[in-house]
């Protein structure tokens, strides 16, 4: 068994060996836990059932206040209409206290009374409108200071709040400075005057105006319990609201019952209208006197209906609701709860189950994290293992971590540098190698092809010597001279290879340069099955280069890409200027591509595909290229082409 058990580990990879390994030291111990919680939480569910009854009635008590509440706050519902005439009324006396203190302004606006008079006047009007039996007229500014009002003049009220703690002054100044004109907008809250001997809050509705000449904010108030009173519709909701009472079950012989502060039941299923303040329980204790006395807390007392044998513990929750002098009481027998600590055992048990098992899957995805978290860092090196054995010394491990994963890729960029190193060194000396056979080849090569060069140059200058510049076949004799200079200058270019020469430099404009090639090399046999295609920038600002040199460079880069393609191939030749400090020579072919293997030798002396190439076009081309400062990069895919882009400076450097 422990052979096979480990056998099998061996065979797993990183990340699932650590889910066997973890996944049962978190699974366990959650069993065991949940186990022990459970049967402690069972335990827990008898001992405090009296407090879980409590809960219950402050709950369903809390309701039915709040369903009293409700019904006191929505009482005045049907009066809508009344209110809507009201608020209507209120808007009409708001526009007439508007249209005063607005010929008061036009007054003032006119010169017959300075500012000061027209304010008093408007003040002294909006004072004698009456509003109902207490209500009345005011203005403040947008910033709550009191410019009319009955008693407060003068006062910031900017901060004031109604009964139920709401801003309501700021409210209204900041809607009024918003609104349109000639809008009026209305505000309704809680006021509890004093000063009228209010107990209680009453709604107070007011409708109010901007008058933005003199920044007063005209309000026009009144309470709404002075527009109207229906006993009969109070009376039928009163009767819908104790049915609604008595309908709601708490538990199973449970109720609710509601009375008033001298023992008169209001609320009761069986007692309604009927005194009890003098109604003992078991133990003989006046236990209703005491609710009456205190108004609100918890009861505890015995009680036998007919036809039981013995009393039952009963726990009743009373609170006051003060509006209507009520005392509302929520009971139920105690022992009516334990049938629900039996069903928390049995829900306690399914809720470790389910819990159990998500946490399992919790478990099993953080750890699937946590194996990724580590097994991605030594996957990514693998990845660059292999591809640094396929030849790639480039490739290099990211080190985002100081652990030992991060000092291991540290260290094994370190080996690669050293290799790569390595093999530059190797390549140099294949280089210098090479060098030295080229120095030989180029001696012998230079004079056996001078020769016939100079003898093709010589007919050539005597042909161009006897025509005229009209005749047709001028400019091929003189494409015969300029190409076979050009083919000298190669030879000579060739033959200083290995010493470097330097370039002549003149002011050159590479389009003109370009276009000179282009046609020429349209021309030639080898580009005859492909099209050549110019996207030259215009504006190009000339730089300084060696013509002849860049010429071999561009020709050979534009008969390497046609010996590339097949027929019906299309190359495009295209310069832009790159920034302002570049220009940027591309050729772009859609012949068979290069593989990665040759492209990362494509620049090498010698180094040829072609059966009869010579391996030094390239070589030569990167040499020209950065002679000139600049840079040539290749980018090639396998089936649709390669691109050769040299980026030359604008203004060289001085060296």
């Amino acid at each position: 068994m422990h052979k096979y058990l480990f056998g099998f580990m061996n065979n797993l990879k990183l990340r699932w060996k650590m889910l066997v390994v973890v996944l049962p030291l978190v699974t366990i111990p959650i069993f065991i836990v949940g186990g022990v919680i459970g049967y402690i939480s069972y335990r827990q569910a008898y001992l405090g059932i009296t407090q879980t009854s409590k809960d219950d009635l402050e709950h369903i008590t809390g309701f039915t206040l709040d369903l009293l509440n409700s019904h006191h706050q929505q009482f005045q519902v049907y009066k809508q209409d009344k209110a809507k005439s009201f608020r209507e009324d209120l808007a009409a006396l708001t526009n007439l206290s508007f249209n005063i203190v607005e010929a008061e302004h036009r007054q003032y606006a006119s010169g017959r009374v300075d500012l000061a008079t027209a304010r008093s006047e408007a003040r002294s009007a909006l004072k004698r409108v009456n509003v109902g039996e207490t209500g009345y007229i005011y203005a403040m500014s947008s910033k709550g200071d009191l410019q009319v009002h009955i008693a407060r003049e003068g006062e910031n009220v900017y901060h004031e709040k109604d009964e139920n703690g709401r801003h309501f002054i700021r409210e209204m100044c900041e809607k009024a400075v918003r609104a349109r004109p000639g809008e009026v907008l209305y505000i309704i809250y809680p006021w509890r005057n004093a000063i009228l001997g209010d107990k209680h809050p009453r709604n107070k509705v007011v409708a109010y105006r901007y008058f933005k000449e003199w920044d007063w904010i005209i309000a026009t108030g009144g309470y709404l319990e002075e527009t109207y009173e229906d006993v009969n519709f109070e009376k039928r909701s009163f009767a819908e609201l104790k049915e609604k009472i008595k309908s709601k079950k708490v538990g199973k012989t449970g109720y609710i019952f509601c009375m008033d502060s001298r023992g008169n039941f209001t609320v009761h299923p069986t007692g309604e209208g009927k005194n009890f303040y003098d109604a003992k329980d078991s133990d003989g204790f006046p236990f209703i006197r005491e609710m009456c006395d205190k108004k609100k807390g918890w009861i505890r007392y015995p009680w036998r209906n007919p036809g039981d044998r013995e009393p039952r513990l009963k726990i009743v929750r009373y609170e006051y609701f003060q509006p209507w002098d009520w005392i509302v009481a929520v009971g139920s027998y105690e022992d009516e709860f334990y049938q629900e600590a039996n069903e928390i055992k049995g829900r306690i048990i399914e809720s470790m189950v389910v819990l159990t098992i998500f946490v399992c899957i919790v478990a099993v995805a953080l750890v699937f994290l946590a194996s990724k978290v580590l097994t991605d860092p030594i996957n990514h090196m693998l990845e660059v293992i292999r591809r640094v054995k396929r030849g790639r010394l480039d490739e290099r491990m990211e080190v985002d971590s100081g652990d030992e994963l991060g000092e291991l890729a540290s260290a094994f960029n370190r080996m690669t540098q050293i290799i790569k190193d390595n093999k530059e060194m190797e390549a140099n000396l294949a280089q210098q190698g090479k060098m030295a056979s080229l120095g030989v080849l180029s001696s012998g090569v230079a004079h056996e092809i001078n020769n016939p060069l100079g003898v093709i140059l010589g007919y050539a200058s005597y042909i161009e010597g006897k025509l005229p510049p009209d005749d047709p076949n001028y400019g091929f004799i003189h494409e015969i001279k300029r190409e076979s200079k050009r083919c000298k200058k190669i030879v000579q270019d060739l033959l200083s290879y290995a010493r470097t020469p330097r370039p002549t430099l003149e002011e050159t404009d590479i389009n003109a340069l370009l276009e000179q090639i282009v046609d020429f090399a349209a021309n030639h046999t080898d580009m005859h099955h492909v099209a050549v295609v110019k996207e030259l920038a215009p504006g190009l600002p000339r730089i300084m280069a060696d013509g002849d040199q860049l010429r071999q460079v561009a020709i050979n880069l534009i008969l390497n890409a046609g010996a590339a393609m097949g027929e019906g191939g299309r190359l495009v030749v295209a310069t832009s200027l790159d920034g302002e400090e570049h220009l940027s020579l591309t050729f772009r072919d859609d012949g068979a591509g290069i593989t990665p293997e040759n492209l990362e030798r494509i620049f090498e002396p010698f180094f040829t595909t072609r059966a009869k190439g010579t391996g030094l076009g390239l070589a030569i081309t990167r040499q020209i290229v950065e002679q000139h400062q600049g840079r040539i990069a290749i980018e090639s895919e396998m089936g649709k082409g390669t691109t050769v882009t040299i980026r030359l400076p604008v203004n060289r450097e001085e060296l």
